[in-house]
């Protein structure tokens, strides 16, 4: 018997993370990879599965992958082609999943998006990543609290799921951020709302453009599944993609509210600018009849007007405030069309 020690030794030294078999009506039980490779070769019961999760920021994953796994070679491609596009596809015998998810990081939810392969079987599901990612970690710790699971592709599904579920928790708290930015433009309390709206929605758009699904791999895959999917793994596979379809399709609305809102809070802002620019325009009317008239008065030559009237000083007092005043009845009817 070799000690837990020596396990996790093992899968250090081939880049396993952690592995399960599954089997009827029974919860996941933990192995390492030699114990891996030998239920492959003789699992012992025929309805008994593999989860194998890899990482492949250790160097002799993927050739451990390659010489002990059987795995197709489109797997192999697609690790290093580095396409991101979310999608399930057949690929030979096998199922190809490309999903994206969200970086774990100490239970926080954090925006930052890592990329999850999985290549599934009717008897092994392996899965490999280069980050910990959020969903993974949520189904590992599913199977550790005793969840039993039928197939692959339930595990799969599950996986979806729980991509789902924290995709759902995203949005809800960005709606309610949203929420309170909005009481606060109907309430004509404009602050640094652009910079946070503004955020939040390259955020949106960039989970909404990793995260969602490929609909024509799907398509594809449903039309012509593999002869060892079963009618309820069809079923359920079909299910988890349209919850997450409508999960995509909340995100999208709410991309649109953002920007709709964006579109408000600058309108008010072109407003409020145009007001000040207009109560300066009114105070330089206001002022222009007094600065002309002192810069003629104030000319060093002769001839100036009412120079030797004992009254002028105030004739040109009344002058200037009827000019005034003319201007400013002009102006603040004009600012009331505004």
């Amino acid at each position: 018997m070799i000690t837990t020690q020596g396990h996790q030794q093992d899968a250090d030294l081939n880049g396993l993370l952690y592995g399960f078999v599954f089997r009827p009506g029974q919860p996941g039980r933990e192995i390492d990879s030699s114990q891996a490779l030998e239920l492959l070769l003789d699992p012992g019961d025929p309805e008994a599965f593999l989860w194998l999760h890899m990482n492949l920021a250790h160097a002799a994953c993927e050739r451990w992958m390659k010489g002990s796994l059987d795995l197709p070679e489109t797997f192999f491609e697609t690790l290093r082609e580095g396409s991101r596009s979310t999608r399930i596809e057949h690929a030979d015998t096998a199922l190809l999943a490309v999903v994206n998810d969200v970086v774990f990081n100490f239970g926080l939810v954090s925006s930052d998006v890592s990329t999850l392969w999985a290549c599934v079987r009717r008897r092994l599901l392996v899965s490999a990543r280069l980050q910990p990612l959020h969903s993974v970690d949520r189904l590992r710790s599913s199977v550790k609290r005793g969840e039993r699971f039928a197939s692959t592709i339930e595990l799969l599904v599950h996986l979806l799921g729980d991509q789902g579920d924290l995709l759902t928790q995203i949005v809800r708290e960005t709606t309610m951020n949203v929420d309170r930015i909005e009481d606060q433009l109907l309430s004509q309390r404009l602050s640094d709302n652009r910079a946070d709206l503004s955020a939040m929605r390259r955020v949106l758009v960039r989970l909404q453009r990793l995260l969602a699904l490929e609909p024509g791999s799907l398509l594809r895959l449903l039309n012509r599944p593999p002869d060892w999917l079963r009618e309820e793994d069809i079923r359920q596979l079909r299910a988890a993609t349209e919850e997450f379809s409508v999960i995509i399709n909340d995100l999208t609305a709410l991309v649109e509210r953002i920007k709709l809102l964006q579109e408000e809070i600058a309108a008010k802002l072109t407003e409020e600018n145009n007001r000040t620019l207009f109560t300066l325009t009114v105070v330089t009317v206001l002022a222009l009849p007094i600065n002309i008239i002192a810069g003629f008065f104030g000319m060093n030559v002769g001839g100036v007007p009412l120079s030797d009237d004992p009254h002028g000083f105030w004739v040109l007092v009344v002058l200037v405030a009827t000019f005034t005043a003319l201007a400013g009845r002009w102006a603040f009817r004009k600012r009331g069309d505004y």
